[in-house]
């Protein structure tokens, strides 16, 4: 594996940040995909940068900077798919890049496991266009779309006349 592939950590808890921090200064590749939120307290709101996959970090190396990113303090482990560190392809990086850059981005994100398979579908508007998916839940505006190879699901906030049902 001398190429280099997009994989994903686990982290500790609330780590993702610092473990970002941690392996740039490592002169590691990686991503750790935020979003802005207004924060209510008492006396005052903020905003702050908020974490979209919590406990994950993504990291874009070849198999010699393995144990570098392992060696990192407050990364766990990899994220496992069938038996080997999950590889994200670039253009699922590119597409959550792209759809985190869009104006009022409303984001979430649910473990897959919560949800059953339901219906393809072809999404045909935004950076999204012309991505195939499986719409694991959908109600009002909402459609669930999952990312495979994260076992993820991300919330996308979008008027389902933006979904066309495959035949």
């Amino acid at each position: 594996m001398d190429d280099k592939a997009w994989m994903v950590v686990y982290t500790r808890s609330r780590s993702e940040m610092k473990v970002d921090n941690l392996l740039t200064s490592k002169n590691i590749e990686c991503y750790c995909p935020t979003r802005k939120v207004e924060k209510q307290w008492s006396d005052r709101k903020k905003i702050i940068e908020e974490v979209i996959f919590r406990s994950y970090v993504f990291v874009h190396i070849n198999e010699t900077e393995i144990q570098t990113v392992l060696n990192t303090d407050r990364v766990m482990n990899f994220i496992y798919y069938n038996k080997k560190p999950a590889v994200i392809r670039d253009v699922e990086i590119d597409t959550i890049k792209k759809y985190l850059n869009e104006k009022d981005v409303e984001v979430s994100t649910m473990n897959s496991d919560d949800f059953e398979p339901n219906t393809k579908v072809k999404i045909n508007h935004g950076v999204f266009m012309d991505n195939k998916g499986v719409v694991l839940k959908s109600n009002k505006n909402k459609v669930y779309v999952l990312i495979e190879s994260l076992a993820q699901v991300m919330v996308i906030e979008f008027s389902k006349s933006h979904v066309t049902p495959m035949v």
